[in-house]
C-alpha cells in the first residue's frame, strides 16, 4: 500500500496529440515513456524517484494495452539487469531508482551493459539525491557515468524539457548504441507544469515477440576478447556517434546574445536557479529573457568540444555552474579551452565564486552570479537592478542561535520505537553492545531518546557489518538491524546467508513492518496483504530457515516490550552457537492508519458502532520524573505545567495525536516505571450495550468517589467566642 495512489492522475496518461497534459514531473516522464514506444520498465523506489514505481504500478492496465511490460525489482541491481533485453533486440526499455546508492546497487549490470553496448535504446532514469533534503550519502552519478561512458542528460526543470529529454535519451542511445543515463532532482521530480501531449505508442518490437524469435550477437556479450575491443568501440565509434547526434539534433541550449564579453555555462538542473538569480538582480525577465548568454548542457556528459569553444570565443570571462564535488565540468572545460589554446578567464569553484562542495541554494546561487557579474561587468548591475525584488533580510541571529536542529525520527505509533526500548533496557541490565544499524526506517534508533547503532553501511548490510565482530568465546555478542525491505533487497544472501556460512555468534533483529515502509510503503514478499498483481505473504521466517539459521524467533507484537526484552535477553546469553534470528514484526503505523482510518470514517457515516482506543496519563499519580519518555520518545507524548503550587516539575502528558498503540504504557510496565498511565476506550454510534454499561460504571465511581470523599480528613471553621 504506498503512500500515495495515482489511480485518478494516471487516466491522464491516456491523452492523445495536441491536448494539453498537466501535472507533476514524476507523471510527466511516464507519460514521455508511453510517447516513445518504450516495451518494458522496471525500477526500485527510493527517493526522489519513489512516485515513478508507483505511477506505473497504478498505471498496469495502460501498460498492459499497449504492451508493455512492467516490474517492480528487487533491487535496484535486478532493475538494471533488465536492460539486458535491449543488448540484442531494438526493444526501448527503461528503469528508475534512486541515486548514488541505487546507482551503487547496479554498478555491476550497468558496467557490463555499457561494455557490450546496446542495439534498443536503453535509458536508465535516476533521482539525484543531492543536497540538504537528501537522506544518502552526499556522491553524484556524474563520475559513474564518465567511469563506465553512460552518457549523461540534465535537463532543464520544466516538464516539456523533461518530456524531451526522455525521448532523446531513447534515441540518443540507439543512435550510439550506449544506454544513457536522466537524472532528475527533488524538484524536478514534483515540480508541476504543462506541456502538449503526443500520441502513446505501442513497442515496435514486445517483449514476447522478441521471446518468441530469439536473437543473439556474440560480439554484444561481455567475455574476452570482445570485452577488450568494447573499450576501443567506445572511444573510438560509440563516443562520436554520440556526439554527432547531441549536436545535429541539438541538445544543448544556448539562450541569450553570445556576443557578450561573459556567459555562463551550466547544468541543464542548474538552469532555474541561474535565471531566477539573473532576475533578481535585474538581468533577466519573467519568461527567461536573460541579458546574459547561458550555455545549457542538457547532456552533461560527453562535452561537445566545439560548442564550448564557439560560446567562449568572444567571452573575456565565463562562470561554470556546477553543483557537487568534485568539479568534474569545471576540469573538463579548462582542459578544452587549454588544448585549442583559447585565453578565457575560467570561474566558478576554483576562485570561490560557489562552495567546492553542498546544494547551490537560492542565495548561494545569487551571491556567486552578483560577485561574478561585479568583478567582470560591473556596468551591468547599476544600482536600481541590484536585487529589485530580493527577500526580506533575517537579522535576528536568535532564529540561529535557539532553533534546535530537528533529526528525523519515528513516527507516532510507529511498532520499531518498542523494540529500541527493549534493546536500551536490554543494555541496561547486560552492559553496552557493538550495534550494527541499517538502512530503514529503524536508522532512526541513532538519535535521541534510543541512540543505538555504530553505523550503516548499505541497504541490506546491517548484519553483514557486524561480521567481524564475530568472535567465538567473547563475553558480548554484536546486534544487528535489518529491516524487511533491506532484508528481500540483499540482506538474505548478503547478511543472513553470510552470517549463517560463517557461523556467526551474533545476534540478528528483522524488523518487519509488512512493507517496503523508508520508500513509501510498497508492497514486499513478505507483505500480509493481497496484492492481485505480485506474489505476498512469503514468511520472512521460512526464508530465514531455508538458508539455514536455526536459532530462529519471532515476535508478532513488538508492542509488548517486555516479550521483545526477554527475547533479546535470551539470544545475547543463550549458549548456543550460530546467528541469533529475531522477526520483529508489526504493521507500520502510517499504513495501517492509512488502511483503516477511511474504513472507520465510513463506519461512523453509516452509523456502526465504532471503538477507538486512547491513552493518557494521570496528572495526580505522574512524579514527573520523564523516564517514560527517555524510553520512548514518541511525539505525542510530551510534558504539561501543572496549576498546583506544590508542583514545580511538569507532569507526562499525551497529545491528541495518539493512535492507541499502547507503546507508553508498555515502556512504563516493561521498565517498573509507574502506573500512571491509563487506558480509555472511545465508543462512537454506541449500542444499547454500551449505555447500560457507561450507567452501571458512573453509578459505581461515582459510589466510590462519594465513599472516599466521607473518609476524608476535614477541618470545619470554628468562630471565636
Amino acid at each position: 500500500m504506498a503512500e500515495r495512489s495515482f489511480k485518478t492522475e494516471v487516466q491522464h496518461l491516456r491523452k492523445s496529440a495536441g491536448e494539453v497534459f498537466a501535472g507533476e514531473g514524476i507523471l510527466a516522464i511516464t507519460k514521455a515513456l508511453l510517447e516513445n514506444g518504450v516495451g518494458y520498465v522496471g525500477g526500485y523506489q527510493g527517493a526522489p524517484i519513489s512516485h515513478l514505481m508507483d505511477v506505473l504500478s497504478d498505471a498496469q492496465d495502460i501498460l498492459d494495452e499497449l504492451g508493455v511490460h512492467f516490474e517492480s525489482s528487487a533491487s535496484e541491481a535486478a532493475a538494471a539487469a533488465m536492460l539486458a533485453a535491449s543488448v540484442h533486440y531494438p526493444i526501448r526499455g527503461a528503469v528508475t531508482f534512486k541515486s548514488t546508492v541505487g546507482t551503487n546497487v547496479a554498478s555491476d549490470a550497468l558496467a557490463n551493459l555499457a561494455s557490450g553496448g546496446v542495439r534498443g535504446g536503453a535509458l536508465v532514469i535516476v533521482g539525484e539525491d543531492y543536497g540538504e533534503g537528501s537522506s544518502i550519502m552526499q556522491e553524484r552519478s556524474h563520475a559513474f557515468a564518465m567511469k563506465s561512458q553512460i552518457w549523461l542528460l540534465d535537463p532543464r526543470p520544466n516538464l516539456p524539457s523533461i518530456v524531451k529529454a526522455v525521448g532523446d535519451g531513447f534515441r540518443l542511445s540507439e543512435a550510439s548504441n550506449t544506454p544513457v543515463m536522466l537524472e532528475v532532482r527533488i524538484r524536478s521530480c514534483h515540480l508541476r507544469g504543462e506541456f502538449v501531449a503526443s500520441d502513446n505508442r505501442p513497442p515496435e518490437m514486445t517483449v514476447r515477440q522478441a521471446l518468441e524469435n530469439p536473437q543473439r550477437e556474440l560480439e554484444r556479450v561481455v567475455l574476452p576478447p570482445a570485452s577488450y575491443k568494447h573499450e576501443q568501440e567506445k572511444v573510438a565509434k560509440r563516443l562520436p556517434a554520440a556526439r554527432k547526434f547531441i549536436v545535429e539534433q541539438g541538445l544543448n541550449e544556448v539562450f541569450g546574445d553570445e556576443r557578450e564579453r561573459i556567459g555562463i555555462v551550466l547544468q541543464g538542473g542548474m538552469y532555474n536557479g541561474v535565471i531566477r538569480a539573473l532576475q533578481r538582480l535585474g538581468l533577466a525577465d519573467a519568461c527567461g529573457k536573460t541579458d546574459i548568454p547561458l550555455y545549457v548542457m542538457n547532456v552533461v556528459y560527453p562535452l561537445i568540444d566545439d560548442e564550448i569553444l564557439a560560446f567562449t570565443a568572444t567571452k573575456d570571462a565565463v562562470l561554470i555552474v556546477e553543483e557537487g564535488y568534485p568539479d568534474y565540468l569545471e576540469q573538463n572545460i579548462r582542459a578544452i579551452l587549454h588544448k585549442a589554446g583559447q585565453a578565457v578567464r575560467i570561474e566558478g569553484k576554483s576562485h570561490a565564486f560557489f562552495p567546492d562542495a553542498g546544494e547551490l541554494t537560492g542565495t548561494i546561487m545569487l551571491d556567486a552570479v552578483r560577485a561574478f557579474i561585479d568583478a567582470h561587468a560591473g556596468d551591468l548591475l547599476s544600482a536600481d537592478k541590484r536585487a529589485p525584488n530580493g527577500p526580506p533580510v533575517l537579522l535576528d541571529e536568535k532564529l540561529t542561535s535557539n532553533v534546535p536542529a530537528r533529526p528525523p525520527g519515528f513516527c507516532v505509533g510507529c511498532p520499531e520505537r518498542p523494540i529500541f526500548a527493549a534493546t536500551k533496557l536490554v543494555q541496561q541490565e547486560l552492559g553496552e553492545h557493538h550495534v550494527a544499524s541499517d538502512i530503514g526506517c529503524h536508522l532512526f534508533s541513532i538519535n535521541a531518546p534510543f541512540d543505538i547503532g555504530a553505523t550503516t553501511m548499505g541497504y541490506g548490510l546491517g548484519p553483514a557489518s557486524s561480521s567481524a565482530f564475530n568472535v567465538k568465546g567473547a563475553t558480548k555478542r554484536s546486534i544487528s538491524f535489518i529491516g524487511d525491505g533491506g532484508f528481500w533487497h540483499n540482506g538474505l544472501t548478503s547478511s543472513i546467508g553470510n552470517a549463517v556460512y560463517n557461523d556467526n555468534d551474533g545476534v540478528i533483529v528483522i524488523v518487519d513492518n509488512f512493507y517496503s515502509a523508508a520508500t513509501g510503503g510498497q508492497d514486499l514478499l513478505s507483505s500480509r496483504a493481497d496484492n492481485s498483481a505480485r506474489a505476498t505473504q512469503n514468511p520472512i521466517k521460512r526464508a530465514v530457515q531455508g538458508v539455514g539459521a536455526k536459532w530462529v524467533r519471532q515476535i508478532d507484537h513488538t508492542y509488548d516490550v517486555g516479550a521483545m526484552r526477554d527475547v533479546l535477553r535470551d539470544a545475547l546469553t543463550t549458549t548456543e552457537t550460530g546467528p541469533k534470528v529475531i522477526i520483529a514484526a508489526s504493521e507500520c503505523m502510517l499504513n495501517k492508519q492509512r488502511r483503516e482510518k477511511p474504513l472507520l470514517r465510513k463506519a461512523v457515516r453509516d452509523g456502526q458502532r465504532v471503538l477507538r482506543t486512547r491513552f493518557g496519563v494521570d496528572e495526580d499519580v505522574c512524579t514527573g520524573d520523564h523516564a517514560c519518555i527517555r524510553l520512548s520518545g514518541c511525539p505525542s507524548l510530551s510534558v504539561k505545567s501543572l496549576d498546583d503550587p506544590l508542583r514545580d516539575d511538569p507532569v507526562a502528558a499525551i497529545d491528541s495525536d495518539c493512535v492507541g498503540c499502547g507503546n507508553c504504557g508498555e515502556v512504563a510496565d516493561a521498565a517498573i516505571l509507574c502506573p500512571s498511565f491509563y487506558r480509555a476506550d472511545l465508543v462512537q454510534n454506541p449500542g444499547w450495550i454500551d449505555r447500560v454499561l457507561h450507567g452501571l460504571r458512573t453509578r459505581v465511581i461515582r459510589f466510590l468517589q462519594n465513599r472516599r470523599q466521607a473518609r476524608r480528613l476535614g477541618f470545619r471553621e470554628v468562630t471565636a467566642p
